[in-house]
């Protein structure tokens, strides 16, 4: 800290986008940058990062930049990689040991290509279903949310020592990465689910629900903490000194650092941007200590060095913000190892991952409704003349994984990256003597006129995320809506199964529940669709309970398990076994 100059103090501060990464900029701005380089390989992504981090290392001190990814299900900005379900179907695991060994996988598959840093895990606790995030949620639960932080310890490494100090960011060797515990705080909270909008809760029960996760992922060693887009009580969660300053690094003893989101210090002003200096001093002065520019470079550091100079941003501030970044960095060996290692290339999407997966995807799976009286219609036999397999969602790998996979908004179709569908696992489940019969949007007449023996329709919500998932309604869109009615209609004569692949609870009527005879929530499994036939033709059975309530109808919302008033369709909790 005595040897570095204001400059490369504020570099530290910094983090910029790898469009605007170049050499130059490197070298002669020090400064830290999330890269994501999408289509690539990782021979690609190695190459990357290792000419970024050079030029890093041949400035005058030689600090190693950190380099960042989305990696929120997975490694899932990298093609072939594996893509796990989003936290929504691993919240209705309820499986700690599971989780831990998600995150290994996904921190091996970044250090394979040189990532180092993730903006993982959520761990905002989803309290209305309206929210286009909640599938980045694990649960409604608090305890739960708190349960699955252990994520972080497959992420940054298993077992804290005992003599280390409360706060202080742990890595078990230079094969993990550094976590991000997000959205500090209340972003699952938000009035009527909107995203970034106001959390309006007493203190007591602020602490007592959006809290309690960031104290379990303190207490795993949590490296980062980045800092929400939204509102506490009015207050603009990248401008309030009391809670991440005061609460979160003096209360709680955090150690690491903290970062904003992206062009969140933008956002503290209305319009946003309106005052970028005046956001500067906010948000440092609130407590962050490196902001996500990510493009506009020089205004920031600009701005940034002139509130320094002139005495409004104190440099004991600056000094706190960077000690934490470089106390995280010394912790995770960056200094000794800097550079990516290509010879572990072959861990991204290699099958010991998949079979990872696919567990994982399996006991996501939450059955509903399983036939009606006590006839039970799944498992479904594997020998039959003729299946048929119908839906929007029954042969589409981008929809299958949801948002955050490939590309931000996701992505429609299967050939961008690799993965088996669910209809492709059907047809590698059944029997060879079974006849398996697609259609991707079915009419009642192709349902009604062939003798079916069963038939399995998959829909859903197209991809999405932040705020391009919000919802008023939840209901599932027409096709969906059309190819249940179809395949399911009173003039079928085979067993109607429907998988949701949802990220959240969806409408679902008396009318519609009534006529399928059997109902699975498999959420936004990623791209290992046999964890799905392997529960729906009983290699395994059943396990999922629900991580959030499903309501009735969107008037009754928010309703969370506790509430004084609960009647949900089905309650926190529920899932049927096999």
């Amino acid at each position: 800290m005595g040897r570095m100059t204001l400059a490369e103090k504020v570099g530290q501060m910094t983090q910029i986008d790898r469009v605007v990464a170049t050499h130059d900029v490197m070298k002669n701005i020090r400064r830290n940058d999330p890269m994501k380089v999408n289509n690539a390989s990782a021979a690609r992504w190695v190459t990357t990062v290792n000419k970024i981090q050079e030029a890093a290392l041949s400035t005058r001190l030689g600090i190693p930049m950190l380099f960042g990814v989305d990696a929120v299900h997975g490694h899932s900005y990298m093609y072939r990689s594996t893509i796990f379900p989003h936290n929504i179907g691993l919240g209705a695991t309820r499986d700690v040991d599971l989780i831990k060994r998600i995150g290994a996988a996904t921190a091996a598959e970044c250090t394979a290509t040189g990532v180092r840093y993730v903006f993982s895990p959520t761990i905002a606790v989803c309290r209305d279903p309206r929210w286009g995030r909640c599938y980045e949620s694990f649960s409604e639960d608090p305890e739960l949310v708190k349960n699955m932080t252990a994520i972080i310890s497959g992420l940054q490494g298993q077992v804290v020592p005992s003599n280390s100090r409360k706060g202080v960011p742990f890595f078990a060797s230079r094969t993990k990465v550094a976590a991000c515990a997000k959205h500090y705080v209340g972003d699952g909270g938000t009035n009527k689910g909107i995203n970034e909008n106001d959390t309006v809760l007493p203190w007591s029960e602020l602490v007592r629900i959006h809290m309690l996760p960031y104290v379990g992922a303190i207490e795993k060693g949590v490296a980062t903490v980045m800092v929400s887009y939204s509102s506490v009580n009015g207050t603009k969660m990248h401008a309030n000194r009391d809670l991440i300053t005061g609460y979160l690094k003096n209360k709680l003893k955090f150690r690491g650092f903290v970062i904003s989101d992206m062009m969140g210090i933008d956002k503290i002003t209305t319009p946003i941007g309106d005052n970028y200096t005046y956001s500067i001093e906010a948000g440092i002065g609130a407590g962050i200590d490196m902001v996500m520019v990510p493009y506009n470079t020089t205004s920031f550091v600009n701005g940034l060095t002139r509130l320094v100079n002139e005495g409004f941003i104190p440099m004991s501030r600056v000094d706190d913000a960077v000690s934490r970044i470089l106390r995280v960095k010394f912790a995770m060996g960056l200094f000794e190892a800097p550079l990516a290692d290509s010879t572990s290339r072959n861990k991204v999407g290699n099958n010991e991952h998949r079979r990872l997966a696919r567990e994982a995807v399996r006991k996501s799976l939450v059955l509903l409704k399983n036939g009606h009286d006590s006839s039970p219609v799944l498992p479904l036999p594997k020998k039959a003349p003729l299946i048929l397999v119908a839906g929007s969602h029954a042969n589409n790998l981008g929809f299958q994984c949801g948002g955050w996979s490939m590309r931000w908004q996701g992505f429609n179709g299967s050939n961008v990256t690799s993965g088996t569908t669910i209809l492709e696992a059907v047809r590698r489940t059944v029997d060879p003597t079974t006849q398996v019969v697609f259609s991707q949007q079915p009419d009642q007449e192709l349902a009604t006129l062939n003798n079916f023996s069963h038939a399995i329709v998959v829909v859903g919500e197209p991809p999405y995320a932040e705020s391009k998932g919000q919802s008023s309604n939840l209901t599932l869109p027409a096709d969906g809506l059309a190819a249940i009615e179809s395949v399911c209609g009173r003039k079928r004569r085979s067993k109607c199964v429907v998988v949701l692949v949802t990220g959240r609870p969806v409408a679902i009527e008396p009318e519609l529940l009534a006529r399928i005879d059997a109902l699975v929530a498999a959420w936004l499994p990623g791209t290992e669709g046999r964890g799905v036939t392997d529960v729906l033709f009983g290699d395994h059975g059943f396990t999922g309970k629900l991580p959030r309530t499903w309501f009735r109808s969107v008037d009754q919302l928010p309703m969370n398990v506790g509430d004084e008033v609960y009647d949900p369709l089905f309650p926190f909790g529920f899932g049927l076994a096999t």
